[in-house]
């Protein structure tokens, strides 16, 4: 693939407005015809949705801890006929995990690196002014090697203070790339610790386009580009051919609708690219799975805001029935709550659910997880025999009450300590709570 210039969108911590940095470029590039390529460092899989809808591209995730050299190629190559790529980091720059994984710690710092792209650094200037250049000059020369493209400055309060803030960056030498006054109304509605999902804004196109006129006033687009470019003169080798998720069936009915919704876009690709046909219904509008499909997937998603609809989607709950006494069904997070027997909702309410797994799940006590896995499966799970090692992630906050199938997998986080949700089967039914990125490579 030919080089693409690039860039990485990232921040001293979470809760700076990269998002919102992210989703205003995008659109912003996007209207002045460069076909642009979002990618997401890192696990989440609620931005990549957003980054679609900002740039009229999938969106794919890098991960440096769960993804091995292969499918870390064939992502890359996802860029290929694009004019400039533009990544979101997570969290903060160099915010990892303890043990290094496949390639690396998983931080955004480590993707920038590995892909040549020069960070823009995102800094909240609230509450300080020439300080906040000691702070980005830490981030500049924290990890030898990195390539920086200079800081946008956000949640500025006045041109004094811009004024000040530009003169410590001006003795720092960073370049500042922009500086976006604070506005209030600029902030993406959240839920938990991240955005909700981008089918639940209620407006998404017009928060788009405002972020797009608002960075086109207060961001200098030809110097972002020009940042990128130096990238592409001066970076990392194209990467070689590489290896998306291969199909678990020929025919997938998956669940897609406001309750189930997180599927990372790579696995989906890599399914379209070997010729899998994909079925989309919806259990919310009580759609029963295709009856010909080989395998029915429920993805993650927030089935907790939705039990009292599932457990009255009849025709829903019958299909599934039919399927499982012939063929694999399989969920993950909140699609495995939903093949269980019941889920307590945050009122104390008891749904049933589909019953083709014994788990009972709560969210009247919540319990947070959050974290990367590793799994070594027990039993097959889909397209995965007995004795595969297998990374993904687990975000939810429900506490598992009962789990009285068989497990499924040894489930560790990316420190090896062993966690109890390790997922269980029962005939053709298996889920999981954590979400798959991928089939470990061999070192």
């Amino acid at each position: 693939m030919a080089e693409v210039p690039g860039l990485l969108i990232s921040a001293p911590s979470s809760g700076t407005g990269k998002t919102t940095v992210m989703l205003g470029l995008l659109r912003a590039l996007a209207e002045d015809g460069l076909a642009v390529q979002p990618f997401k460092s890192g696990p989440d899989y609620i931005d990549p949705a957003f980054h679609r809808a900002a740039s009229g591209r999938a969106s794919f995730n890098l991960d440096g801890w769960a993804m091995g050299p292969s499918l870390w190629q064939a992502i890359a190559a996802q860029a290929e006929g694009a004019g400039i790529c533009v990544a979101e980091g997570s969290m903060g720059l160099f915010d990892g995990v303890a043990t290094r994984g496949q390639q690396g710690f998983g931080s955004s710092a480590e993707t920038a690196q590995a892909m040549g792209w020069p960070v823009v650094l995102v800094i909240d200037v609230s509450g300080q002014a020439q300080s906040a250049a000691a702070t980005a000059l830490g981030f500049r020369d924290y990890l030898p090697g990195l390539p920086f493209a200079g800081v946008i400055l956000n949640r500025v309060a006045s041109p004094r203070h811009e004024r000040l803030a530009r003169l410590g960056m001006e003795r720092a030498g960073l370049p500042v790339l922009g500086a976006l006054p604070r506005r209030g109304d600029l902030t993406l509605p959240e839920r938990h610790l991240g955005l909700i999902q981008a089918v639940e804004h209620p407006d998404l196109e017009t928060a788009i386009a405002g972020y797009a006129a608002f960075l086109r006033e207060h961001v200098d687009l030809a110097a972002l580009r020009a940042a990128a470019l130096r990238s592409s003169a001066s970076g990392a080798a194209p990467p070689a051919h590489g290896t998306l998720p291969r199909p678990p069936a020929q025919r997938i009915a998956l669940a897609q609708d406001a309750a189930f919704s997180f599927t990372y876009p790579h696995v989906l690709e890599g399914w379209r690219r070997a010729g899998a046909e994909i079925l989309p219904f919806s259990p919310l509008a009580d759609e029963a799975p295709d009856a010909d499909a080989g395998l029915v997937w429920l993805p993650g998603g927030y089935p907790e805001l939705h039990a009292g609809t599932l457990a009255a989607a009849e025709r829903f709950r019958a299909g599934l029935h039919r399927h499982a006494e012939t063929r694999p069904v399989h969920g993950e997070c909140g699609g495995y709550m939903a093949l269980g027997e019941a889920l307590i909702d945050k009122d104390g309410t008891r749904h049933a659910m589909a019953g083709l797994l014994g788990l009972v799940t709560s969210y009247e006590t919540r319990r947070f997880h959050l974290g990367y896995r590793r799994a070594v499966l027990d039993a097959a799970l889909p397209g995965h025999a007995p004795g595969t090692a297998l990374r993904g992630h687990e975000f939810h906050y429900s506490t598992i009450l009962e789990q009285p199938d068989a497990p499924l997998a040894r489930v560790a986080d990316a420190d090896g300590n062993p966690v109890p949700e390790t997922g269980s089967h029962r005939g053709h039914v298996s889920g999981t709570f954590f979400h798959l990125i991928a089939e470990e490579e061999a070192a």
